[in-house]
């Protein structure tokens, strides 16, 4: 107990969920009972139940996880990837239960709190490294913005009525082009987020890969392309089109003036997820979406 009480964690929750907020209230008891230091934000402080004892912070900044051994978080799909953005910031491990859907991202159901709760104070989780894009933005050849993104980086239309004319590039040499409602330039982590919605493949997470998905192209040639992950991905937005929208794992947002170019590349900083199970990425893709695999006999023995 006592060499615990150096420890601590950061606890992320989607408070706008009553079954967050209870699920939060049970992790840090637990923790607690354990001896570890628990850290929160102090806006999602006043909406939980906390004992005295837990420790609060007003900065959402990569700092505020300083000395902090892992970063649990307790929501859907919006605010796992809220999480990775601290993850990625500060280099702590991210260990998800997820509350909403279907949560990739996520390592633990709202059923397996105790069982999340006993791995962290006994440390017996794993840290696996998740491959990110890094995302720039030109417009008369100048740099107008810089982003990352851990599932996507996805050029979408605004107006309704009208299609996005694009011409995409890999490595320097243009592809095809037409008119789309957008394109998801994703990781493989990102292959079973927007980039699946869209007809993408799914990549398993350990294949070092990009990905190019067209959205409802106009087009005979619009397949999904999957490239080297040291391959430099270009959209450019034709000058005659209306302007679009540049989104970043669905949370950050950049009106594309006609012209705009982003291109998406291998990102430099990797996001961290903390892993308890060694089940493999086909036991949770059968999982996650309810595959049917009944009358399966396995390998010959």
């Amino acid at each position: 107990m006592t060499e615990n009480r150096a420890r601590t964690v950061f606890l992320l929750a989607h408070t706008g969920r009553p079954a967050a907020i209870r699920s939060a209230e049970l992790v840090v008891q637990g923790l607690l009972r354990s001896g570890l230091g628990v850290r929160v934000l102090e806006a999602e402080a006043v909406d939980l139940p906390l004992p005295a004892e837990v420790e609060t912070v007003e900065e959402a900044t990569a700092d505020c996880i300083d000395d902090c051994e892992l970063i649990v978080v307790l929501g859907g799909d919006g605010t796992l990837l809220r999480g990775a953005e601290f993850a990625r910031a500060s280099g702590v491990p991210m260990l998800g239960v997820n509350l909403g859907r279907v949560g990739f991202l996520a390592e633990a159901e709202r059923d397996d709190l105790d069982k999340v709760v006993d791995r962290v104070v006994t440390k017996a989780y794993e840290v696996e490294e998740r491959m990110t894009i890094d995302v720039v933005v030109h417009r008369n050849g100048d740099v107008v913005y810089r982003d990352w993104a851990l599932n996507e980086a996805a050029v979408q239309k605004v107006s309704p009525e009208r299609m996005l004319e694009v011409v995409l590039e890999i490595d320097g040499r243009p592809v095809t082009g037409f008119g789309c409602d957008g394109i998801v330039c994703a990781t493989p982590t990102g292959s079973t987020a927007y980039a699946f919605s869209a007809g993408g493949p799914v990549v398993w997470p350990e294949v070092e890969a990009l990905l190019m998905v067209p959205i409802s192209a106009h087009a005979l040639f619009a397949k999904p392309l999957v490239t080297s992950p040291d391959s430099v991905l270009a959209v450019e937005v034709q000058p005659h089109t209306p302007h679009g929208v540049l989104w970043c794992d669905g949370r950050r947002t950049l009106e594309l003036p006609s012209g705009a170019r982003v291109e998406v590349r291998r990102g430099a900083v990797p996001v961290r997820l903390a892993r308890l199970h060694h089940a493999s990425f086909t036991d949770r893709l059968v999982a996650k979406f309810a595959l049917p695999v009944s009358g399966w006999r396995g390998a010959p023995q």
